[in-house]
Order: C-alpha cells, then sequence, then structure tokens
C-alpha cells in the first residue's frame, strides 16, 4: 500500500462480541492460576514415583526455560495479535489457513483433555479429604473405570462406574464461566491466592525437613545425587532417559501461561498486559515448582508418590508436619477448581475463534445476550471434558494435553520467525530479545521433550489428527471466512 511508512498486523473491523474487562492483575492471576495446580499437587509426585524420582527437580527446570523461550515468542505475539485464539491466531497470520486449523485442533486436544486431567487431580484431594472427614466417596464413584499399572503401563479395570466428583466439578465450573468473564476472573483470583497460600507455607514448613545441613529424616540420595541410577534394560525409568521422559509429562503443569493469550481480546490493555501477564506468571511459577518438588521427593520416598494426593500423602509421613495435610487437600481443592476454570475458559475461546473464522461449527461462537459468553460452546467443552474426565485414569489423559501444547509451541516459535522476515517492520509493543536465538531454542526444547513421550502418546496424537482432518475437509474446508486479520506491507 503506497504510503504506508511501516507493515501493519491489520485486524479485520468486527463487533466486539467479548467484553473487554481483564486488567493486568487478572491476566497474571489468570496464568498462575492455570500453572500453579495439578503439575504441584498431582503430576510431581507421578512422574518422581515412575519416571525421574528426585530428579523431576531437573525436570522442571529443563521444562521451565523451554516455555521462557515459547512464552518470549508468544508475547510478541500476543501485543501485535489482541484477539481471542492464542496459538491458532497466530498461526493464521503466518502460515494460512490450514496450519491455523492443525494448531487450533491440537490446541482443542490440549485444554479439553487438560481439564479433564486436572478435574480427576481434584477429585483425589477431594476423596482425600472427605475420607478425613469421615465421610468417603463410595469407590464405585471415586476412580474411573479402567487405570494404567507400573511402568509398561498395563490397563487394568478397577470396577468403579465413573469418577463422580471430577464430573460434577466440571459442571459447577462450566456454570461459572457461562455467567461471565469478568465473575470468573474474580473468581479464579480469590482461588489463586488460597492456593497460592497452601504452596509457600508448605515450601517455607517443609524444606528445613529436607535440607541435608538440618540432618533431618531425607529420602534424597545421600551423596546428594538427584538423579536415581536407571532401571537396567528400562529406557525411561529413572536415570536421565527417566528425567527427559518426566520433562514431556510435567511440561503439562506450565500451560496455564497459554492461556493468558486465550483471553487478550477480553483484555482491557492486552499489549502492555498479555506480555506482562505471561512472562510474570511464568516466572513466579518456575520458581515454586522447583521448591515444591524437592521438599516433595525429600519428605516421602519417591517410589510412593504415585498416588492421586501426594503432597498430603507426603506431609502425612512425617510427624511434625502432619497436621498441615487436611489444610493442603483444602487448597488443591480449590486451587485445582481455578485451573479448570482457566482451562474451560482457554477451550471455549479457542472454539470461538475457530468458529468465527468458519472453521469450526457455528454454535461454538454464538454469544449469550446478557452474559456476553459463548455460552453453548462452553457447555459443550464442558460435557466433553466431564465425558474423558469421568471415565478415563490421569495416566491417558496428562500425555495428550502435554503433546499437543509441544505442537502448538513449536508452530509458535517457527511463527515468530516466519512474521520477523514477512513484516519486518510491523509495531511491536514487545519485541522478543535475540529472536533468531530465542525462537530456536524454544523449538529445540520443545521437539526434544516430545521426542521423549511415549509411543502410545504419539500414536493417539495421529488418531485425534485424523478425526480432525475429516471435520476439516467435510466442513472448515468450504465454510472458512476471510481471515479477520492481514499482513499490509509496506512500501518499496
Amino acid at each position: 500500500m503506497a504510503g504506508v511508512a511501516e507493515d501493519q498486523i491489520a485486524v479485520q473491523p468486527e463487533v466486539q462480541d467479548l467484553k473487554p474487562t481483564l486488567g493486568p492483575v487478572h491476566l497474571m492471576a489468570l496464568g498462575i492460576g492455570g500453572i500453579i495446580g495439578a503439575g504441584i499437587f498431582v503430576i510431581t509426585g507421578h512422574a518422581a514415583a515412575i519416571y525421574a524420582g528426585p530428579g523431576v527437580v531437573i525436570s522442571f527446570l529443563i521444562a521451565g526455560f523451554g516455555c521462557a523461550f515459547t512464552g518470549l515468542c508468544y508475547a510478541e505475539f500476543a501485543s501485535m495479535i489482541p484477539v481471542a485464539g492464542s496459538a491458532y491466531t497466530y498461526t493464521y497470520a503466518t502460515m494460512g489457513r490450514f496450519m491455523a486449523w492443525f494448531i487450533g485442533w491440537n490446541l482443542v486436544l490440549e485444554y479439553l483433555a487438560a481439564c479433564s486431567t486436572v478435574a480427576v487431580g481434584w477429585s483425589g484431594y477431594f476423596n482425600d479429604f472427605m475420607s478425613y472427614l469421615g465421610y468417603p466417596v463410595p469407590a464405585a464413584f471415586a476412580q474411573a473405570p479402567i487405570a494404567l499399572v507400573g511402568v509398561g503401563q498395563q490397563l487394568v479395570y478397577t470396577h468403579a462406574y465413573f469418577n463422580l466428583p471430577a464430573v460434577a466439578l466440571l459442571a459447577v465450573i462450566t456454570g461459572v464461566l457461562i455467567v461471565g468473564v469478568h465473575l470468573s476472573a474474580n473468581f479464579n483470583n480469590v482461588m489463586v491466592a488460597i492456593k497460592l497460600t497452601i504452596v509457600v507455607i508448605v515450601i517455607a514448613l517443609g524444606l528445613p525437613h529436607v535440607i541435608p545441613a538440618y540432618h533431618l529424616p531425607l529420602h534424597h540420595d545421600p551423596t546428594f545425587t538427584l538423579i536415581p541410577a536407571n532401571t537396567t534394560g528400562v529406557f525411561g525409568q529413572y536415570g536421565w532417559s527417566g528425567v527427559l521422559r518426566a520433562t514431556g509429562l510435567i511440561f503439562f503443569a506450565y500451560i496455564g501461561f497459554d492461556a493468558v493469550s486465550v483471553a487478550s481480546q477480553e483484555a482491557r490493555n492486552p499489549k502492555r498486559d498479555v506480555p506482562l501477564g505471561i512472562l510474570g506468571s511464568l516466572a513466579i511459577c518456575t520458581v515454586l515448582y522447583i521448591l515444591m518438588s524437592y521438599v516433595l521427593t525429600g519428605l516421602a520416598p519417591y517410589d510412593t508418590l504415585n498416588v492421586p494426593h501426594p503432597v498430603s500423602m507426603a506431609l502425612e509421613r512425617s510427624a511434625s508436619l502432619k497436621w498441615l495435610a487436611p489444610y493442603v487437600s483444602v487448597g488443591a481443592i480449590v486451587g485445582l477448581a481455578s485451573v479448570v476454570l482457566v482451562f474451560l475458559l482457554g477451550q471455549s475461546r479457542i472454539f470461538y475463534a475457530m468458529s468465527k473464522d468458519g472453521l469450526f461449527f457455528e454454535v461454538f461462537s454464538q454469544i449469550h445476550p446478557r452474559f456476553k459468553t459463548p455460552w453453548r460452546g462452553s457447555i459443550i467443552t464442558g460435557i466433553f471434558a466431564a465425558v474423558l474426565a469421568g471415565l478415563l485414569p490421569i495416566d491417558v489423559l496428562n500425555p495428550l494435553v502435554s503433546i499437543g501444547t509441544l505442537t502448538a509451541f513449536v508452530v509458535v516459535c517457527i511463527g515468530v520467525l516466519i512474521l520477523r522476515v514477512r513484516a519486518p517492520r510491523a509495531k511491536r509493543p514487545f519485541r522478543t530479545p535475540y529472536v533468531w536465538i530465542m525462537a530456536p531454542m524454544g523449538v529445540a526444547m520443545n521437539l526434544l521433550m516430545m521426542a521423549f513421550l511415549p509411543e502410545e502418546t504419539w500414536i493417539r496424537l495421529v488418531v485425534w489428527t485424523a478425526i480432525g482432518l475429516i471435520i476439516y475437509l467435510s466442513y472448515g474446508a468450504w465454510r472458512a471466512k476471510p481471515p479477520r486479520f492481514h499482513i499490509e506491507n509496506s512500501a518499496d
């Protein structure tokens, strides 16, 4: 376009269906609410017991580095394209319709499985707390009807019908989201404050029990070696292969910062507040994860932590900290509920963005006349998440979240580089520093974590992609609308 001084990312004029009500505190709390949750309260114990031992501390550090590189790329995109859709929207701006659909479909897998995973973790702490009160949930309704046992992941029947507490939680959170995102964000802020308080108390009181100088019960290696020896002939069970496999699985813990960019269209000042929310929440949570995983594997033998409530179980093994276990269960119940809220919010907004572009069914972009939320999409999302949470164990759901997320993260890092070449003078309120180093490092770290995920997870990804491709070819490819944004190149 003649006379244009710099490249522009232009957003097509449209009705602002989603109400901009979120400030920087809301967005950072949204990120922390999504990150601090199942990773600390559930996945840490599973990863330590099955794969990494105390080396899960290193797994969190590696995953944190990978997320830092990716988070910088997300922040640049979010400041340039402040509309709903996250990685899906960014991919549409740089790689076109088909790649955008592919990433959008992977984000659906990420958020849908994440909602269900966290709900299952919440159910474990809820059941433990109800048992403490003397009113245990009947076994037939306390877990999924199937479970995976051991490193070989052998499928067994649990004789349960379905996980009732997980299903009930998803129903309640879906109702909260329908009423409105501002109410949801305020509700989330309260829950985030409660669970952060619990996490900080556990770390503060637990550290003196696990640092060698105090000579108290310590379940780390006496030589201070965090990585237990690899089980001979078993790839991924302890040793460095176990640490790297655990990295791909616990990466799930960090995906909450993606939900900040998903909500960018509902931010009051997205160009400033969204990058702040992404990077701030990521930095705070990485430190907390490392400290909590060190305390947890120090309080209890790591091979005993593969339970639905590993933090409260570890505290119960300490005579001086046993009193804290019921409070941790309450904090986990509240905290994991906030994570479900964040992920259900993200899922409905991904569907909303794809529907607005014609790539997915129109029902997902229909806005409630009073609450101004995509209510029908939220209901459908809640139903599917409830079915998964009620019938599948966390061992099946968690890897699906990781592989869907890592795929999206790889594409975002590549997309930032493409846009730097295609529109080098576009206005970037936030610029990824040293982008030609940071973005390739993000790609490399994410691909490394994907490579160590179990083979069956890759098979499930292929099946999921095939299902989505059928939907795309039969619906989205024929009904796609012109993109809501385009790149205007400057005149030569």
